[in-house]
């Protein structure tokens, strides 16, 4: 998952503890008792837009979050509106404060891709798996 923002959001939007949220979200998320995503495979990252226009460039504090997630093909519709779903309430419980007091957009963005158009090269699974 990626969060590009607006830099305007650096100081006071906590991204790095939104990535954190995000991260136990989808390693928690469970459908039928079945995790939906290996913790080795979830990733969460914030990067800052330093150069960006909002709307037509009037609002001064106008902020902006996009969130794109890619996963692999072959979850259960149940699982992808779930994913989806909860994510995005996090993101807009963790600005909802910020919400009130600026001009903010909040986007999900979700790609399902095909595991054949990707290389992987990742240790993580076995050094999270429990003995």
């Amino acid at each position: 998952m990626t969060l590009e923002y607006s830099s305007n959001l650096r100081a006071a939007g906590r991204l790095d503890e939104l990535c954190r949220k995000l991260a136990r979200f989808m390693t928690a998320l469970e459908i039928e008792g079945k995790p939906i995503f290996p913790p080795g495979g979830v990733r969460v990252r914030a990067i800052p837009c330093e150069d960006y226009c909002i709307a037509d460039g009037s609002i001064a504090d106008a902020g902006f979050v996009h969130a794109i997630l890619k996963i692999g093909a072959g979850r259960s519709e149940a699982a992808k509106s779930a994913t989806k779903a909860g994510l995005f309430e996090i993101m807009k419980a963790h600005f909802a404060d910020q919400y009130q007091k600026q001009a903010l957009a909040l986007s999900l963005e979700f790609v399902e891709f095909s595991e054949s158009g990707t290389l992987k090269h990742n240790n993580l699974h076995a050094r999270l798996r429990k003995p």
